[in-house]
């Protein structure tokens, strides 16, 4: 993915830091603007006087200087990497504390009020990121197709389909081992996953590069980002993994990382090494998941970061950007990642909101007809058929989707079938099932 061009911020010295120089903007100027906004210098140095930019950023860097915090994690260059938390980040870290650490029955609980439909839930909206991830990947299958390939268990028919199933895979595998420590085996194992049976930019799954002829392109065809030396992966991987595996719990006089703060960096870092030829964003993502789901934030089950980076493409690059060209200063990918958090979780509402709609919409249609006693599967199956007259389900599908045995999704589409609200054929020696053309009108008599 090409990134923005930025340009490097002015270095910053707290020894060579010249009080009387920058007094007069030392009350006027915090480490952030009046909106909260933690800005590079590319972006502040236009919104104040350019006479006095560089001395206004000298009081804005001190000031954040006062509230870094400092990980054991360096560039290759043997830079340490650090974050602040301004008071407009604390806010959004509450926020999503607040909603991530809550019972997830309370936040779904207007669609999913019982274990068939939460299964189904997550089931449908892990599909949803699944697909999205590999969409800003450049995945160009459409959600639709996407979907159904899933539900239905169909092998992929070309490498974009196998993006979206093998995230599937990937993200399904990142819950099962949530509570391992992370190692060089579990990274290469979320990469095979992400990459097997794909060709992009010549990978080979499971493997580290063995080259450095990767590289991040700028807008204007320059290296934006050059990645740590090949032959340094493993090693520096391996740092990473005990940064990861560390009690940043606070506790008994520790360091205190919040969950949420270091899922984040975890995610970067392995953007910033990129220790594979393809898949490291979504490997990255994948170690953001695992970790937070780690830390019982069940909630992230729920949740697509994806679909919102593949809509700001632009200011995922250039939070990427903004850290490196800023003596390695985290904040600015944390801040952007905890708008999307938080971006995801208004998307999460409004997803709730509109299956909750559409699901009482079939609902007041059964309501006072002789079907009101189908159970919670059967009838969105029916809201889904009569969205879409003609539509195919099969067992396999519906066992899928709503994570139920075959033998059970056979049962309650037979006796829609017996109610004459589905028809039946066959395909070879799979029975399919239709939804009628005139389904309305049948479930009103």
């Amino acid at each position: 993915m090409a990134k923005p061009s930025v340009e490097r911020a002015p270095g910053f010295d707290l020894e060579m830091f010249d009080y009387q120089a920058v007094k007069a903007f030392i009350s006027q100027y915090k480490e952030t603007d009046d909106k909260g906004r933690y800005l590079h210098w590319s972006q502040l140095k236009w919104r104040v006087p350019q006479k006095d930019a560089e001395k206004i950023w000298s009081v804005v860097k001190f000031k954040r200087a006062m509230l870094a915090k400092f990980i054991s994690i360096a560039d290759d260059k043997g830079a340490v990497f650090s974050y602040a938390i301004p008071h407009s980040m604390e806010a959004k870290l509450h926020q999503i504390v607040k909603i991530a650490g809550g019972n997830v029955g309370t936040v779904a609980g207007s669609v999913a009020s019982d274990k068939i439909q939460k299964k189904f839930l997550v089931s449908s909206l892990i599909m949803e990121e699944a697909i999205t991830s590999a969409q800003l990947e450049g995945a160009s299958t459409t959600r639709a197709v996407a979907k159904k390939m899933l539900e239905d268990e169909r092998e992929p028919v070309d490498e974009d389909e196998r993006m979206i199933l093998n995230n599937y895979s990937l993200l399904k595998y990142a819950e099962r081992v949530k509570k391992e420590d992370l190692s060089l085996d579990m990274i290469l194992e979320f990469h095979r996953i992400a990459t097997q049976n794909t060709s992009e930019n010549n990978v080979v799954p499971g493997e580290f590069r063995t080259d450095n002829d990767i590289y991040v392109e700028g807008n204007r065809g320059e290296i934006a980002h050059q990645p740590p030396c090949y032959s340094k992966i493993p090693d520096r991987l391996r740092v990473l993994c005990v940064f990861a595996n560390a009690d940043h719990s606070g506790l008994n006089g520790g360091v205190f990382i919040a969950p949420v703060i270091k899922a984040i960096i975890l995610h970067f870092m392995l953007g910033f090494e990129h220790p594979f030829r393809d898949g490291n964003g979504r490997t990255a993502r994948a170690l953001f998941y695992w970790f937070m789901l780690k830390n019982d934030y069940d909630l992230f089950k729920y949740v697509s970061i994806s679909k919102l980076l593949k809509d700001d493409p632009k200011g995922y690059g250039l939070s990427y950007l903004y850290t490196e060209k800023d003596q390695n200063d985290l904040t600015y990918f944390i801040d952007f990642q905890l708008d999307i958090i938080l971006a995801a979780f208004d998307e999460l509402q409004q997803y709730l909101q509109s299956k909750t709609d559409e699901f009482r919409e079939v609902v007041e249609l059964l309501e006072n007809s002789k079907y009101r006693m189908l159970n919670f599967v059967q009838k969105d199956i029916l809201k889904k058929a009569t969205k879409e007259p003609g539509r195919i389900f099969t067992v396999k599908a519906i066992s899928n989707s709503y994570v139920i045995s075959e033998n059970t999704a056979r049962t309650y589409l037979n006796a829609l079938v017996k109610y004459k609200l589905l028809l039946q054929t066959k395909d070879g020696r799979t029975i399919l099932y239709l939804s009628p053309a005139d389904l309305r009108v049948r479930l009103t008599h």
